[in-house]
């Protein structure tokens, strides 16, 4: 293709003159770049020139301080790159790298910027580009998502954050102020609470209206001339952060009764939300589902409250906002079903006069419960640990904990949470024990990498408490840490056994799709896509030592430890959230079908649109595991 047809065909130079086309065609130098030749680098100096490619393929390349290298797009024939120091000032956001053999249009800066000078949508929109053409497709699929106005309101609470809703400023007063000038303030003002500082500003308690009637007028020695709040405030009072969703708030504050909920970030004051706050926004059917978890007194109330969550995803969907914040959302009401459950079958075994073992221990949820990444089908992926005991009192532990963990695995079932195929369940012995027992089981997983073990660690890995002590689930994730620094190579054979498996795309960009009855005919969203983005994600992770709940969450710490950089986390998160999106969906449809929900799907059921995205979406997934083994295999040299 000549660069003057080139021209005509591409945004932004297609709205110029022809006299500009042949005044660009004329000054252009013609460059040859054999295969897998560094055209710059992202930190190089800009080279002067705008590359236009004629013949060949190039790979768009981000690296961070970090080292991970990742590929975030291609160029073809006709694409061009290099723009970025020429119309911003800046320098390149990322470099540029020949697949094959190339031939590159050199367009020099000097001409293009005065061009610019008369022609400035040239500059606008090169400073507005991005590099993730992932999240272009995501929002455009997206916004064309149908909305149903009565479902977004019934969505509306579940994804408003208690910074949207608090009030500020709050009013405070110190531990020395007397009731009656609280009294007096809170009459002013309209307030019904008012929270005690000490001296750093710091809070240490409230002073509500129910305080100044049961703590002061119903009593009749109380002297409310003398009183100070110090005398009547409740003492170290339940804070939430600002980022946390209304929803949650709800279901906390009407569980521990309480009427007020300082909003603190980081320590300081930020807001106060009251219960009649929540109670504004609150849509009866979806809010009630959490309080009707909480109220269920058997199994068959959970079975309700757990077939209802279709309908909550189905309101989230249509909203325009993230799905992972969706699947959050989701999971969250899948983990109070669960708690709950525990809590009745726990409830159960006393009633049968077999009470728990006296030692602390904690229920852990494992997988995409441990990530809070649940959609609408989970499996139960489950685990008890203890804390450290003598060994002669391992049998009346397992007395009570052996029928305690079939019942609970059986009511988990009827509710809706088949059992898991690799049998990773608290009745089985393996996904159990004290403390010590985890530490020998995770050692000997990581030091002894073989297949199945390196399996086992990949569902486990994701590990977050459910119900219990939450420390011992804390204790355990310092082991897994300190066991990982010790051994570097387990990360390597995590990498080696994830890479086995490749995305459905064949060389030529079209779907690969299974061939066994079962699902003939279709691919995985999950195993084939989004897994490995969570895979290669964990592993950086794992590596720096840090936790982090989410996959998104754990890019956050992965920009701000230099490994990834913007860009690239931008462009995953985009695959992932294009990934959860299209699963959601089909979920959905195969719930309102009649049929259980699976994450496989046929891709040629989708709109153009909608198979591009999910194209796109699988070549970051692959793009991430290319640099995620290049990044890994310096391990073993």
């Amino acid at each position: 293709m000549g660069l003057i047809k080139t021209l005509r065909e591409t945004k932004p130079f297609n709205q110029l003159p022809e006299e500009i086309f042949t005044e660009l065609n004329q000054s252009a130098e013609i460059k040859t770049f054999p295969a897998q030749t560094l055209i710059f680098d992202q930190h190089a100096q800009p080279t002067g020139f705008l590359y236009i490619i004629k013949s060949g393929l190039v790979e768009i390349v981000v690296q961070p301080p970090g080292d991970v290298e990742m590929v975030v797009d291609y160029r073809k024939e006709g694409a061009f790159f290099g723009g970025t120091p020429i119309f911003t000032g800046q320098g390149y956001s990322a470099g540029a790298r020949t697949v094959k053999k190339s031939e590159c249009y050199l367009i020099p800066k000097q001409l293009l910027t005065q061009i610019a000078v008369n022609y400035p949508h040239i500059t606008e929109f090169f400073n507005q580009a991005i590099y993730s053409r992932v999240r272009d497709l995501y929002s455009d699929m997206v916004n064309e998502h149908a909305q149903n106005v009565l479902t977004q309101m019934e969505a509306y609470p579940f994804q408003k954050r208690l910074s949207e809703i608090m009030s500020t400023p709050v009013a405070t007063c110190t531990p020395e102020t007397q009731i009656r000038d609280i009294a007096r303030k809170m009459i002013q003002q309209s307030l019904e609470a008012m929270l005690v500082c000490d001296q750093d500003n710091k809070l240490i308690g409230i002073v509500t209206e129910r305080d100044l009637v049961a703590k002061v007028l119903a009593r009749e020695t109380a002297d409310c001339h003398t009183l100070s709040a110090a005398a009547v405030m409740t003492e170290n009072p339940h804070t939430m952060a600002p980022d946390t969703f209304m929803y949650e708030a709800t279901s906390f504050m009407t569980g521990h009764k309480i009427r007020h909920l300082p909003i603190l970030d980081r320590g300081e004051i930020v807001g106060i939300v009251t219960l009649q706050d929540l109670m504004k926004y609150r849509s009866q059917k979806s809010m009630l589902l959490i309080g009707n978890v909480d109220k269920a007194r058997t199994v068959e109330d959970l079975i309700v409250a757990r077939e209802e969550i279709v309908k909550v995803a189905r309101a989230l969907l249509s909203e325009n906002r993230s799905h992972i914040e969706t699947m959050e959302i989701i999971s969250y009401i899948h983990h109070r079903i669960i708690r709950r459950c525990y809590e009745l079958v726990l409830e159960e075994m006393k009633r049968q006069g077999k009470n728990p073992p006296d030692i602390k221990i904690c229920f852990i949820i494992m997988g995409s419960g441990g990530r809070k990444e649940m959609l609408l089908g989970p499996d139960q992926d489950n685990g008890f640990i203890y804390e450290d005991f003598p060994d002669d009192k391992l049998a009346e532990v397992e007395a009570f904990i052996v029928p305690f963990a079939e019942k609970l695995v059986a009511a988990l079932a009827r509710i809706g949470y088949p059992r898991c195929d690799g049998n990773v369940m608290v009745n089985n012995p393996l996904w159990r024990g004290r403390l010590q027992d985890w530490q020998a089981r995770v050692s000997n997983w990581i030091r002894v990498p073989e297949a199945q073990k390196v399996r086992y660690s990949t569902i486990f890995l994701d590990f977050m408490p459910i119900a219990g002590e939450a420390s011992l689930c804390h204790d355990l994730r310092k082991i897994v840490h300190q066991e990982v620094k010790t051994h570097p190579l387990f990360l390597y054979h995590m990498m080696e056994l994830d890479f086995k498996l490749k995305v459905p795309l064949s060389l030529i960009g079209r779907f690969s799709l299974e061939r066994e009855k079962k699902h003939k005919g279709q691919l995985s969203v999950k195993q084939a896509g989004s897994i490995f983005i969570v895979d290669c994600v964990r592993m950086f992770l794992l590596e720096q030592q840090v936790d982090a709940t989410t996959t998104t969450e754990r890019l956050d710490q992965l920009v701000k430890l230099k490994i990834f950089n913007p860009e690239t986390a931008e462009h995953i998160k985009a695959a992932f959230e294009a990934f959860t999106f299209l699963r959601l969906r089909n979920e959905i449809a195969l719930i309102d079908q009649g049929k259980f929900p699976s994450h496989y799907l046929d891709p040629y059921s989708l709109t153009k649109k909608e198979q591009e995205i999910l194209k796109e979406a699988f070549r970051a997934a692959s793009k991430l595991q290319d640099s995620t083994k290049r990044h890994f295999s310096k391990i073993v040299g």
